[in-house]
């Protein structure tokens, strides 16, 4: 049953827009952040640790898929995540769920403006587009 659902995982994976995939990170830094924090909360210490070791990860493969032709917006772009990736690693040093609860709230708004941007219709190529657009006029 195990290998079907990682299969089914993997070959979603593979036939998702990569607009998509992004947001199934953000999902995945939710998930694996909010179980660090209530794993912290309860004291249970090597089950923080393994979540935010998740959620870092994950972080590093958005600031990997960062298209930097895009301009200065994914120079912020990197910049924020780097930011996050940071702050985890303090937070899991540290034991700190208040850091961990920051980059939460940090990833909720991205995902939030992520999914707007998916609901408009628009390709991350026409937003950056339109950015240059607004940027020049």
């Amino acid at each position: 049953m195990n290998s079907q659902i990682n299969a089914y995982k993997k070959n979603q994976i593979n036939t998702t827009s990569s607009e998509h995939l992004v947001l199934m990170l953000y999902d995945g830094a939710r998930k694996f952040i909010s179980k660090g924090i209530k794993s912290l909360d309860s004291g249970d210490i090597q089950e923080a640790n393994h979540n935010l070791l998740r959620a870092q990860d994950i972080l590093s493969e958005l600031m990997a898929g960062i298209n930097f032709e895009a301009g200065e917006i994914a120079d912020g772009l990197f910049a924020i995540y780097e930011y996050m990736h940071y702050r985890l690693i303090q937070a899991n040093l540290k034991k700190d769920g208040q850091s961990a609860q920051e980059v939460l709230i940090m990833i909720d708004d991205l995902r939030d403006v992520w999914v707007q941007v998916l609901k408009s219709g628009c390709s991350t190529e026409e937003v950056n587009v339109n950015r240059k657009k607004l940027q020049i006029s």
